[in-house]
């Protein structure tokens, strides 16, 4: 299954550190980052849950909920935690899936369909595709798919800079800019006129090009 920007986001339901849920009616009005990992008790990942473990509060003042996922049971995962609790000094509070059986990997297209086999026989590498994060809308569309190499921890600071950038463009008729940070200016979009310019963007804007203006970031 191959998914795309704006996909409705395949609902599932599965048992997770927080006990068992449906993504949908957990996701409920929120907007939700899946983060994915091809095993349990692996280096890069084991750094990953525990920065985000400490980051979940700038998630959560944007409204996000996160969840993670990994091929191995609860009980690794929850035995997983004591590890990131022993490292990083904080364990993870977000749930995180357990896709023992592949069928959340296969369901976000991380696995082929025919994959199989015991999953504790199942190496990293052969789960490699499943370190993906998946950013989800409250109307459950997908607007990001990201998928790093394992070899490569991902930038969960990158991931909130996103989220503020789909979140403010959701809102006004606005892009952002190449390494746009919150409060930079923003790009009007080019479907909007001089004249709709004025009256939306009272601030004004300065035109670059002619189908390239800025204006202040609106709130």
């Amino acid at each position: 299954m191959t998914l795309r920007i704006d996909d409705i986001a395949p609902n599932f339901e599965a048992n997770t550190t927080k006990g068992k849920i449906n993504f949908h009616e957990w996701l409920g009005d929120s907007w939700g980052v899946i983060f994915s990992h091809p095993k349990d008790f692996t280096p890069v990942c084991t750094t990953e849950l525990g920065y985000l473990a400490k980051l979940e509060p700038e998630f959560t003042k944007r409204n996000v909920k996160i969840i993670g996922l990994s091929v191995d049971g609860v009980e690794n995962h929850e035995a997983w935690s004591n590890d990131i609790l022993k490292y990083q000094g904080i364990s993870p509070n977000y749930p995180i899936i357990s896709d023992s059986e592949l069928i959340v990997a296969k369901l976000y297209g991380m696995l082929p369909a025919d994959a199989k086999g015991d999953v504790s026989k199942r190496s990293p590498a052969d789960n490699q595709t499943v370190r993906t994060v998946f950013i989800i809308t409250p109307e459950k569309k997908i607007k990001l798919l990201l998928t790093y190499p394992m070899t490569t921890g991902r930038n969960f600071d990158e991931i909130l800079r996103v989220i503020d950038s789909i979140q403010l463009t959701s809102t006004f008729p606005v892009a952002t800019p190449v390494n746009w940070q919150s409060g930079d200016d923003v790009i009007i979009v080019p479907s909007i006129s001089n004249d709709e310019a004025n009256e939306k963007f009272p601030s004004g804007f300065k035109e670059h090009l002619p189908y390239l203006r800025t204006t202040k970031e609106p709130k």
